[in-house]
């Protein structure tokens, strides 16, 4: 009987495994190609969510302008008719015939001075200086009742120093703002608060957050004089045309052509320069944030690495 011959053997064996690759690859080929791969699923999957959360974005932006729309125009309608009839009215009545003209400029100087003091808003107080007194006298007034209002809640905070910093650890991300401000040179503060003035932020919280930080007074100070200037005069302005409507509407005078376009065009200009102040507050303290943010990761790296290096 012959014997097979090895090398005979394994040719065949190699044919075999040669045919039952080509099988396979058919096999995965044909069938397993169709199916869908698990990379292009996982990136569907999120291309989905994506249009899902920007559909959704539109919709709550849209949902809320309307709303917003429906709730101005429902103030103009309803809310400013009572406000001049109700309240703006009395007030000027009250204060032609109660006070002179210095015993109201000290009133208002004291409201401004001591209702940041107790967290008032201070807003009505600079509406009626700008309505009474206009944009000289009523400026003179703004700044210095506002420069006493900004200093005394510095002082009297540095007093509770401890208690409110246990205070701002309820809001993380306000405090690493408020944290910024204190940080770096003389005009470096200087900027920040000026920057913080023009900002959305609350004006009376940061009066006393600030102590905190290692923020000097004399920028804090300087800063917060600077970033009220404009402040001001919106404040002044807006006072101005609250009068003026006021006097249209209940009052004998009307107004001319040339008055209905200066009011009309310095309405506008003043609502952009309000928005541009606003936007250029927040990209600012943004960066100064993104800034905090990397100057801190890239300590800790540093501090890592510097540790990696020391022997175990």
């Amino acid at each position: 009987m012959k014997m097979p011959d090895p090398a005979e053997k394994l040719g065949i064996d190699k044919l075999n495994d040669g045919t039952q690759l080509r099988e396979d690859s058919e096999y995965v080929r044909l069938v397993i190609s169709n199916e869908p791969r698990g990379g292009e699923g996982y990136t569907l999957q999120p291309q989905a969510e994506t249009k899902y959360k920007s559909l959704s974005w539109w919709i709550k932006a849209l949902s809320g302008f309307f709303i917003t729309l429906l709730i101005l125009l429902s103030f103009v309608k309803w809310g400013l008719p009572f406000l001049f009839k109700k309240v703006l009215l009395p007030i000027l009545r009250w204060e032609a015939t109660a006070f002179g003209r210095p015993v109201l400029a000290i009133v208002l100087v004291a409201s401004l001075a001591f209702f940041p003091v107790f967290l008032i808003p201070s807003g009505p107080s600079m509406w009626l200086a700008g309505m009474i007194f206009g944009y000289g006298l009523g400026f003179v007034i703004i700044m210095v009742g506002t420069t006493i209002g900004m200093t005394l809640p510095y002082l009297i905070g540095l007093l509770f120093r401890d208690q409110i910093h246990q205070w701002l650890k309820r809001w993380p991300q306000k405090a690493a703002m408020i944290r910024v401000a204190g940080e770096g040179s003389w005009f470096h503060q200087f900027r920040v608060v000026a920057i913080f003035r023009v900002s959305p932020f609350p004006y009376t919280i940061f009066n006393y957050a600030i102590v905190v930080t290692s923020m000097r007074f004399w920028p804090y100070l300087c800063g917060s004089v600077t970033g009220m200037v404009p402040e001001s005069f919106i404040y002044i302005y807006s006072g101005r045309l609250i009068r003026t409507l006021a006097d249209v509407k209940y009052g004998n005078h009307r107004l001319t052509t040339v008055e209905i376009i200066y009011n009309c065009i310095s309405f506008i200009v003043a609502i952009i320069i309000t928005v541009a102040f606003t936007i250029y507050a927040k990209r600012s303290l943004n960066e100064l944030k993104n800034g905090e943010i990397n100057s801190t990761a890239s300590g800790s790296n540093h501090s890592n690495f510097e540790m990696e290096k020391l022997p175990l």
